[in-house]
C-alpha cells in the first residue's frame, strides 16, 4: 500500500509548507504513512471515538487515524506552520478533523470532544511525560479517556510498564499501573524518523481501568511514591521519613521491611503504604 489516502506523500507536504522539524519544540516527523496508519491501529477500533491528537505536525498520524476509520479527530498543534498542512487534511476528511492553534498544556480538549474518547498522538518529546502524568493524575476516576495510545523515547516508555527491581522502575510505572493496563505496543528506530533522534522510540497504549487496581487515596499515593524515588537509593525508613515521625512502623503495618528500597517495593504495597499514612 503505497498510499493511504488522495492526498500528497509527507515530503511533499513538508516540502510544499517549508516544514522543517523544530528541536525547540520537540518535533520529530514520521513520513512512512504506513507506518502512521499501523500505530494508529494500535489505538483499535476508532469508528465509535472521538480521538484527541497532540502535536500532530503535518499530519502523518491524524491521516492514519482518518484513514482507520475514526470517528472524529481532534489535533492540538502548537507550531503555526503545520496548520496550512491540516487544514487541507481537514477539507478531505469533511467534518470529521477540527484542529486547534495552541499549547497542548494550555488547551482544554473536553469542550471539543464527545465520548468515548481515545488519545493517540506522538507527543513531542519536552511535554510527553506531563502531559501523561496528567492524564494518570484527573481529580476523579475513571477519566476522559478510555485509552491512550501515546508514542515516547524507548526509555520513557520502558519506565512505564517496568516492574519491581529494576532500575526502570519508578513513579511513572506506579501512576500508569495504578489505573490503568499498560503495554508496549510496537517500537520504532530512530530512522522512521524526520530527523531521526538520537534514541529509538515506542508505542505504548495505555487501558483505563473502571477502578483503581487497589484502594488508595490519589494524593497520598503520589506523595509516597515521590519521597520514595526522590532517593531511590536510600533505604525506606530514611527516605520516607520527612512523611510520619513513626515511619517504621507506618512500613511494618504496610508489609514492607523499613530497609526496602523503592524499588523494591510493588504497585500493591505503595497503596497499603498509603493507607497506613492517610490513617
Amino acid at each position: 500500500m503505497s498510499a493511504i489516502d488522495t492526498l500528497p506523500p509527507l515530503r511533499q507536504v513538508i516540502a510544499d509548507h517549508q516544514l522543517s522539524a523544530r528541536k525547540s519544540l520537540g518535533q520529530n516527523f514520521l513520513l512512512d504513512l504506513n507506518l502512521t496508519a499501523k500505530i494508529a491501529r494500535q489505538a483499535g477500533d476508532l469508528s465509535e471515538c472521538d480521538v484527541l491528537e497532540i502535536g500532530p505536525g503535518p499530519g502523518g498520524l491524524t491521516r492514519g487515524l482518518l484513514a482507520e476509520g475514526a470517528r472524529r479527530v481532534l489535533a492540538v498543534e502548537k507550531d503555526s506552520r503545520c496548520i496550512p498542512a491540516l487544514q487541507q487534511i481537514a477539507a478531505a476528511y469533511p467534518g470529521r478533523l477540527q484542529v486547534i492553534e495552541g499549547d497542548a498544556l494550555q488547551v482544554d480538549p473536553l469542550a471539543h470532544l464527545t465520548p468515548p474518547i481515545r488519545v493517540a498522538a506522538n507527543l513531542p518529546y519536552n511535554i510527553g511525560t506531563e502531559l501523561l502524568v496528567r492524564w494518570l493524575t484527573p481529580p476523579d476516576w475513571p477519566p476522559f479517556w478510555q485509552s491512550l495510545t501515546l508514542m515516547f523515547q524507548r526509555e520513557v516508555a520502558e519506565r512505564i510498564v517496568a516492574q519491581p527491581g529494576s532500575k526502570a522502575y519508578g513513579r511513572l510505572a506506579i501512576l500508569a499501573q495504578w489505573r490503568s493496563d499498560a503495554r508496549i505496543a510496537m517500537s520504532l528506530p530512530p530512522g522512521a524518523f524526520t530527523p531521526p533522534p538520537k534514541v529509538s522510540s515506542a508505542v505504548v497504549h495505555l487501558t483505563a481501568l473502571p477502578e483503581p487496581r487497589y484502594p488508595a487515596d490519589a494524593a497520598t499515593l503520589s506523595r509516597v511514591v515521590a519521597a520514595a524515588f526522590n532517593q531511590r537509593r536510600k533505604m525506606l525508613r530514611a527516605a520516607l521519613k520527612g512523611l510520619a515521625p513513626d515511619i517504621e512502623d507506618r512500613l511494618l503495618a504496610a508489609g514492607i521491611a523499613p530497609t526496602e528500597r523503592a524499588e523494591q517495593v510493588t504497585l500493591e504495597q505503595f497503596c497499603a503504604l498509603a493507607g497506613v499514612i492517610k490513617e
